[in-house]
């Protein structure tokens, strides 16, 4: 048993180990089900430009004046700042760039910027790295906005990556480029261009980056590669013609159809200005969820400790205390995976879950086999000495079958047919059968009547037993 179920544990715990895809889609699911919901921090407001604005725009992309008096419009309703998750690498045909350029400068302001793989970068951003310079997502190119536009405001880089599922949880505060250097996400960059910040804050350790810290906003606790977890605020929304943005950031993007790609998340498809304002609220939220960089060994010490647990209980224990220990094992893996997900700790344990009812179901099987065999066994040592219900409360009990034997108190009957030797020799073979048939037919049925054991017949003699085996 020890190597079968050595071997079981081998078998299950790979998928967990080698981080299979199933099994990273299943975890990915479970925490998308099971984190905490969070309220709006009430610091930002998304304005959506839908496809009614773009026809009575006369289509899109709109002019940069026009850009610059949305611009103007918006801080004159009270926003303290704007971000514009749209990209502005080329020249307006129309001549807007310099005024749109002006109107970006009147209030702290970003404009998003895309990756190309070219291996073009915009100029660095100022970063001080607290330990090893080490972790980070490399990027491979980056289209840079105008310099008309890009020197009077803060550009930050609109990036979504997504994870196994083809969705978006985890986006990078900063990435690196190849030459070392740091550039800013567009959420990032909202809290730089309002706190008027010139320098991020990295904080490493052995695994990669730990924290990165912006002045005006608690440190943001990371995994090793930058990314922060995005908690799916519900932030409010408004259109050009409310404009309700009064003290607060606005994040501008585009909903009109084909305009801009819409980013597959766990709440549904979004497009990037509502993932960049789900960023910048997730920055603010002190218990937002994170995936620990130990997490993979928290995941397989509990797996080890709580699948071998399931196995040794259903092995060890009866049938019904064995699977009610199974099953409270079980609702105390699921119950402590919950609680640490509520508290921010993303540690899965559904793979233990799913691996602890196969180990569980082969450990059941195993022994029902060995109980029924057991049975069996017992049915066939005692089925034609005694009474069904004697060999049923053996079989339910099978050690009060002792090999050993046990000292009791006891009745023993010894019964013999009188006048059997003269009996048999006036009357014919078969009528002797017929009548000892019977004779000993009754007696049996008598002492299984009062639950008593039929040990032996010798000849016309009986013996019969109570209290020696239950």
């Amino acid at each position: 048993m020890k190597k079968l179920i050595f071997i079981i544990l081998i078998i299950l715990i790979l998928p967990l180990l080698y981080q299979s895809t199933p099994t990273e889609i299943l975890k990915l699911k479970t925490f998308d089900t099971f984190v905490k919901k969070y309220e709006p921090s009430g610091n930002f407001v998304v304005l959506n430009i839908t496809e009614q604005d773009v026809e009575n725009e006369g289509g899109y992309p709109l002019p940069r004046k026009r850009l610059a008096e949305i611009q103007v419009e918006l801080l004159e309703k009270g926003a303290i700042g704007v971000g514009w998750v749209m990209s502005f690498p080329q020249a307006d045909r129309m001549g807007g760039d310099e005024v749109f350029a002006t109107t970006l400068g009147y209030a702290p302001s970003v404009i998003a910027m895309f990756e190309d793989g070219k291996g073009n970068y915009p100029k660095f951003t100022g970063t001080v790295v607290k330990g090893n310079d080490i972790g980070g997502m490399i990027t491979e190119g980056v289209k840079e906005n105008l310099n008309t536009l890009s020197k009077n405001t803060l550009q930050g880089l609109a990036i979504a990556p997504i994870e196994v599922d083809q969705l978006v949880r985890r986006i990078p505060l900063l990435v690196r480029t190849p030459n070392d250097e740091w550039i800013p996400s567009f959420g990032t960059q909202i809290y730089k261009a309002l706190f008027k910040v010139k320098t991020y804050i990295i904080t490493t350790n052995d695994n990669g980056i730990q924290e990165i810290a912006i002045r005006g906003i608690p440190p943001v606790k990371t995994d090793s590669f930058g990314r922060k977890w995005i908690s799916w605020v519900d932030t409010p929304q408004t259109t050009l013609k409310e404009m309700d943005v009064t003290g607060r950031f606005v994040f501008v993007g585009v909903t009109a159809n084909g305009v801009m790609p819409q980013i597959a998340t766990p709440v549904g498809l979004l497009e990037p200005h509502k993932i960049q304002a789900a960023l910048a609220e997730s920055l603010l939220i002190q218990d937002s969820p994170t995936i620990p960089d130990w997490s993979l060994a928290a995941e397989l010490v509990i797996f080890t400790v709580f699948v071998t647990l399931t196995w040794l209980v259903l092995h060890w224990f009866g049938m019904t205390l064995g699977i009610s220990i199974a099953v409270f094992l079980m609702l105390s893996t699921a119950l402590g995976g919950y609680y640490f997900i509520q508290k921010g700790i993303l540690i899965d344990v559904t793979w233990t879950l799913i691996s602890q009812f196969i180990t569980g179901s082969i450990a059941f099987y195993l022994r029902f086999r060995e109980q029924y065999k057991l049975r069996q066994q017992i049915k066939k040592q005692f089925g034609k000495y005694l009474d069904p219900r004697m060999v049923k409360k053996l079989q339910d009990n099978p050690e009060l079958c002792k090999v050993n034997g046990n000292r009791v108190d006891c009745s023993i009957i010894f019964t013999d047919l009188r006048g059997f030797t003269s009996l048999s020799e006036s009357v014919e073979p078969e009528m002797v059968t017929y009548i000892m048939n019977n004779v000993l037919d009754v007696q049996v049925k008598a002492v299984n009547k009062y639950f008593g054991c039929t040990d032996k017949f010798i000849g016309d003699a009986g013996m019969f037993h109570w209290n020696t085996i239950i």
